[in-house]
């Protein structure tokens, strides 16, 4: 069967000779070869993602044959790896939540804010040096933040207070905003320049103040980008495994306290996972419940994020 762009030429110009069938096979046969190429890195990915999931799955329900998925969601004690064990989440969850959320309390005003002056105040020069500066963060690894915040925020905390612990919540919170700033930075940055030129304009024309264009005209015509960032630098976060490893400690306790030695999610797989713990146990088992749980909580922002990018994004023409 021809092609329907082969079949053209024929009605227009008569049957092509095999010599220019030869010519035109040649001629896209580099197209082919691309095409098929991508073709099979997205096959990859899907296949990658697939496998994931499906061992995480596969793995939890066997762990939850053993253990009540009620006692898993709301017992606030988490000892598998003690004599007398209990499964309840609720610990690494809370520490999870209060470290993510006291990054956020750190990146998202210092982001946003060097949003606004990236997008808004900063000249082509200044920009040009500044955005690659900050962006450099993003390219420190992530266990040299966890070592920074043990031995260099944690000893300015407890010359402050000595109510704070060695290992606490607090200082991984800091590092980790310090870590997630040049995302939420750059995301909302982007967000905001996308908005077109003449609302910023129309607002100076109206006698607006730059202060004001960017707080009551450009914010919002962006704010579902800024939003995203905000989302995706949160599921970041919560993901973040050194940094709450090394400096959080791994005490998995039921509090909201930020001074005292707490345990992630992340930081349990990797407790786990050292190789203390036989495998095909119970006590192994429990890192793909974990994981399990932690993959629900960053897919369930990430499909946020696309919600809220969707339903509130402004179009300009």
């Amino acid at each position: 069967m021809t092609s329907p762009d082969t079949a053209y030429e024929e009605l227009v110009s008569g049957p092509i000779p095999w010599v220019g069938r030869t010519r035109r096979w040649k001629r896209y046969l580099p197209e082919r070869i691309i095409k098929a190429v991508l073709f099979f890195c997205s096959i990859v990915s899907i296949f990658t993602t697939v496998g994931i999931v499906s061992v995480l799955i596969f793995e939890a329900a066997l762990f939850f044959q053993e253990v009540s998925i009620v006692e898993f969601l709301t017992n606030t004690k988490w000892t598998p790896l003690f004599a007398s064990k209990n499964f309840g989440i609720l610990p690494l969850v809370t520490g999870t939540i209060l470290t993510s959320m006291g990054a956020m309390f750190v990146a998202l005003p210092l982001g946003l804010m060097s949003a606004i002056y990236l997008s808004e105040y900063a000249p082509d020069t200044a920009r040009q040096i500044v955005k690659p500066v900050l962006e450099i963060l993003a390219g420190i690894p992530t266990v040299v933040y966890g070592y920074f915040a043990l031995l260099f925020v944690t000893p300015i905390l407890r010359s402050i207070s000595d109510d704070i612990s060695v290992f606490n919540g607090l200082s991984a919170s800091i590092v980790m905003g310090i870590m997630i700033l040049p995302m939420v930075s750059s995301l909302s940055e982007d967000a905001m320049r996308s908005v077109p030129r003449s609302l910023r304009e129309g607002a100076y024309a109206l006698g607006a103040t730059r202060l004001e264009v960017s707080t009551r005209v450009v914010i919002p015509a962006a704010l579902s980008g800024i939003v995203a960032a905000f989302i995706l630098a949160t599921s970041r976060a919560i993901g973040e495994t050194m940094i709450v490893t090394i400096a959080a400690g791994q005490n998995p306790t039921f509090t909201f306290n930020p001074f005292v030695p707490i345990e992630t999610m992340t930081a349990y797989i990797v407790q786990v996972s050292l190789g203390d713990t036989p495998t095909g146990t119970l006590e192994f088992k429990t890192i793909f419940a974990v994981g399990l749980s932690l993959f629900v909580i960053t897919l369930s922002m990430n499909l946020l994020s696309q919600f809220i990018v969707r339903r509130f994004r402004e179009v300009y023409e």
